[in-house]
């Protein structure tokens, strides 16, 4: 099909696809990255991946953030070779969980909660999904839950910094010609 600048839906529509694609690849590329990179503690991710997932979610709502970051964790675990492996589903639970509540805290204070508020919501989401599948799938003792107050610090400070590059990027793609709206 081929789509001319009159027919403004179609090409909108092929856009916002060709974005979405590339949001999801570089995510995957992050994801990637990081779990090469060597971390401070077994479970501590700054969550750069988590960028992409928060530029979809301000630039094409939360259809286009559940699309990132699942794809992101399910491409980059089959990519690592980790796929149902217990970090899959550490990672796909932290996953849902930030996903479905940045999408409603966006939903509900859009013009209140910025990316550093709605990645900072985020992480602390994907801190009690995660401890949610360690705890319903790995370990099931009390003392893990001990963990969760560090765990919760430490996540909403990478939340709050992933949140500020989302925005910094946000800034510069919606000056960028192919992110104005059509007026």
């Amino acid at each position: 099909m081929i789509c001319s600048a009159a027919d403004r839906e179609p090409l909108e529509q092929t856009r916002r696809r060709v974005f979405l694609a590339l949001f999801t690849a570089l995510a995957v590329a992050l994801h990637t990255l990081e779990a090469l990179w060597p971390a401070p503690a077994p479970w501590f991710r700054l969550g750069l991946a988590n960028i992409l997932s928060l530029v979809a979610l301000f630039l094409y709502g939360g259809q286009a953030a559940w699309t990132v970051s699942l794809g992101r964790v399910l491409l980059g675990s089959l990519l690592l070779g980790r796929l149902f492996t217990p970090g899959f589903w550490l990672a796909l639970g932290g996953a849902v969980v930030a996903t479905l509540v940045m999408v409603v805290a966006h939903r509900l204070a859009p013009r209140r909660l910025g990316p550093i508020g709605v990645s900072a919501l985020g992480a602390a989401g994907h801190a009690l999904g995660q401890m949610t599948v360690a705890w319903l799938v790995l370990v099931r003792h009390p003392g893990l839950w001990q963990l969760f107050p560090l765990l919760l610090l430490v996540a909403v400070v990478a939340g709050m910094l992933t949140g500020w590059a989302a925005a910094v990027l946000l800034e510069r793609l919606e000056s960028h010609e192919a992110f104005r709206k059509a007026g």
